[in-house]
């Protein structure tokens, strides 16, 4: 079997750790592996020398010629490699493929990765899933989205932990809270701020730290200074793997308007951190907190809410270790191997 995943560039995000993730395993089992890259030459993530990266061009705009110029490529990109299952993340690309793949005979694999109804191009999306020949969800929300033949084609295959994860961290966790994750609208770091704020008036000596990149990072800065908690957040920029340096955080925190599952998130529970995640739209929160057992679900954008949770972990310890003790059970629900089964499963159908 051989696979090409298709993906507008590899930077920084959850769909790139996920196809990395899965690629390096893919190869470990024999199964050739290809990454189509259709917009940029970003390498956010290390992958296995067997793996062959294939570029067709630079970060670009998206003007008719320069998506027909796209569409060329990936055509060609395909018949000089026949045989390839295709897996295309992120539905534009998967539109992309399915026009340049008419004729060829290819299978193709569409995966959603987000939240549907939180974005536009609507019909580029219904187009791209109606001529795929699978379309894998995260979760049972974001597949309900769609019209019936659409969700007779899916099938959910959550994400998967990373193997070589530390140990759970059983010592006196620090007075510090974490979040990881592109610095986008998405991701409501401005309303992590202000409850980070009131937060900060009954526990003054806690430090927020903040990983990952993206186009609202100024603004942040300069919302942190606005607010007066310069002092007590860090920007930590992008790290590949954080997990050795945040595994004796106070509290790990997910402010998302809208999200798949999160991977960092996933990671944080399975490290036996505390959580806190907003209960936002497509349900992948949900899948993995329920709610004072093993994390703290709060309403989506409401910053006292999410200021509540946080001083709930603050201020008990026996809280905090419990609800992070029944987090490090979601390292077998979502187990690289269960995971990697499921994806072989569902290719091997085809």
């Amino acid at each position: 079997m051989k696979i090409m995943f298709i993906i507008p560039r590899m930077v920084g995000g959850g769909a790139e750790r996920v196809i990395s993730v899965l690629a390096n395993e893919f190869v470990n089992r024999k199964i050739g592996v290809k990454i189509l890259m259709t917009s940029g030459s970003d390498m956010a993530y290390k992958l296995d020398d067997r793996i062959e990266v294939i570029q067709i061009g630079e970060r670009s705009g998206g003007s008719l010629w320069k998506r027909i110029i796209r569409i060329i490529r990936m055509r060609k990109v395909f018949r000089n490699n026949p045989g390839d299952i295709l897996v295309a993340f992120e539905p534009t690309t998967a539109f992309f493929a399915c026009l340049a793949k008419m004729g060829l005979k290819r299978k193709l694999v569409s995966s959603e990765r987000n939240d549907p109804k939180s974005f536009e191009n609507g019909k580029i999306r219904e187009y791209a899933y109606r001529h795929s020949d699978k379309v894998v969800f995260q979760t049972k929300d974001a597949m309900m989205y769609f019209p019936e033949d659409i969700q007779k084609k899916g099938i959910i295959i959550a994400n998967p932990i990373t193997e070589n994860l530390p140990e759970v961290y059983t010592g006196k966790r620090k007075h510090t809270v974490v979040a990881a994750g592109r610095l986008v609208e998405q991701k409501n770091h401005v309303n992590l701020f202000y409850a980070f704020r009131d937060f900060l008036h009954h526990y003054p000596d806690y430090v927020l730290h903040l990983y990952g990149q993206g186009e609202l990072e100024q603004d942040l800065r300069e919302l942190a200074e606005k607010l007066n908690i310069k002092e007590s957040v860090i920007f930590e920029g992008f790290h590949e793997n954080i997990l050795n340096e945040i595994k004796d955080a106070g509290m790990y925190v997910l402010s998302s308007d809208y999200e798949g599952i999160s991977n960092s998130l996933l990671e944080a529970m399975a490290m036996g951190m505390p959580v806190i995640s907003t209960d936002c739209p497509s349900g992948g929160s949900k899948m993995c907190i329920q709610n004072g057992v093993n994390g703290i679900l709060v309403p989506v954008a409401q910053s006292g809410a999410l200021a509540a949770a946080m001083e709930k972990i603050a201020s008990s310890e026996d809280f905090a270790i419990q609800i992070g003790k029944e987090a490090t059970k979601v390292r077998d629900r979502f187990s690289m191997q269960n995971i990697v089964e499921q994806w072989i499963e569902l290719l091997t159908e085809l």
